[in-house]
């Protein structure tokens, strides 16, 4: 397997955990920094491993996911 694949499946899981965690977890919410630390990880690897596929769809998906989670961490740490 490729590296740009495990990296892909790494970003993905990263994504996967915070939403899972945020769904099931009352200490796991929209609101925490872990949460939104995960996400920038998760959507940082993703936006990486769809650049290495050009694939500009996810890209600019993965990038607005990124953008907006690195808004939201600022927001809470600024509080």
């Amino acid at each position: 397997m490729e590296i740009n694949v495990i990296i892909g499946l790494v970003g993905m899981v990263f994504i996967l955990l915070a939403f899972i965690l945020d769904e099931f977890y009352k200490k796991w919410s929209q609101n925490t920094i872990k949460y939104n630390l995960i996400n920038i990880i998760g959507s940082g690897l993703l936006v990486y491993y769809a650049v290495t596929l050009g694939s500009w769809p996810f890209i600019l998906l993965n990038g607005v996911w990124l953008i907006v989670a690195t808004v939201k961490l600022v927001k809470i740490v600024r509080k």
